[in-house]
């Protein structure tokens, strides 16, 4: 596969599956590429994380649903599905949730997870208990493997029959939900390319070691990028708390694809 893989994609008619961690990823990483791929190729954009658990919730949890004003996480994820089917479906998209609990809720299996003391202290029953220690770690916890596989059966089942392309994030930024989804992504063998997570990539550096282990080179998208802060507003419990003040930049996609090999005109990442 060469440099220009993405746009050879939608020039050759191949289908595109954008995997997305959360409810708004794959708007905020390339809404502009999307945008200008529906209508031209099947496009769907597959999100995985789009449930909350009950509570209890840590305090990190409670934190967030204050920061985003909700009341409890089940009418926000609610709502935040209903966005995005708002945001996608005009486009002809195919908006598809996997109904996966996000990182902040996942908790632990066991008899240890259900006694009393880890209602009084929710934080023993999660496998991400604090934010900034946990879920932006960068690193998928052992306990978290049934999540990992359910992840991958569910990208595989939407990469088959047909060749498509699959289009993951990099996890920039270190989101455990974001490394899982690419992760996952890796394991089913299809084609693959990956897009830097915005807004994270304006403070955080791309992952150099995956990037030299898979062979990757970066390059930008600029069409219809004017149109992307319309996209991104449409997410109006997120687009507030992302953006301070409601000032959405204007800036180049980054994606970064396989090169090409030199025994193979179609290259590749495996």
């Amino acid at each position: 596969m060469s440099v220009n893989l993405l746009t050879e994609a939608i020039e050759h008619g191949v289908p595109l599956v954008v995997v997305s961690p959360h409810l708004d990823d794959a708007v905020l990483s390339c809404g502009a590429l999307i945008s200008y791929a529906a209508g031209r190729i099947p496009v769907t954009v597959a999100t995985l994380f789009t449930e909350a658990g009950p509570p209890p919730y840590t305090l990190s949890a409670r934190q967030y649903l204050r920061q985003v004003g909700a009341r409890d996480a089940e009418s926000l994820y609610r709502l935040r599905r209903a966005e995005d089917r708002t945001a996608l479906e005009p486009m002809g998209i195919n908006c598809v949730h996997a109904g996966l609990i996000e990182a902040q809720y996942r908790r632990r299996t066991g008899a240890a997870s259900r006694r009393w003391w880890a209602d009084v202290l929710p934080e023993i029953q999660h496998i991400y208990p604090i934010y900034r220690l946990h879920v932006t770690s960068g690193r998928v916890a052992p306990a978290d493997a049934g999540t990992l596989q359910d992840a991958s059966t569910f990208i595989c089942r939407l990469a088959s029959p047909e060749p498509v392309l699959v289009l993951a994030p990099l996890g920039v930024g270190g989101h455990v939900d974001h490394v899982l989804t690419r992760t996952a992504a890796e394991r089913i063998g299809s084609r693959i390319a990956y897009y830097s997570d915005f807004p994270y990539n304006q403070r955080h550096p791309p992952d150099d070691a995956f990037v030299r282990r898979n062979g990757l080179v970066e390059m930008r998208w600029t069409q219809l990028i004017e149109t992307k802060p319309g996209l991104i507003r449409a997410y109006r419990t997120q687009a507030h708390a992302l953006f301070n003040g409601g000032e959405i930049p204007v800036i180049p996609e980054i994606f970064f694809v396989p090169t090409a090999k030199p025994d193979s005109p179609e290259g590749g990442n495996q």
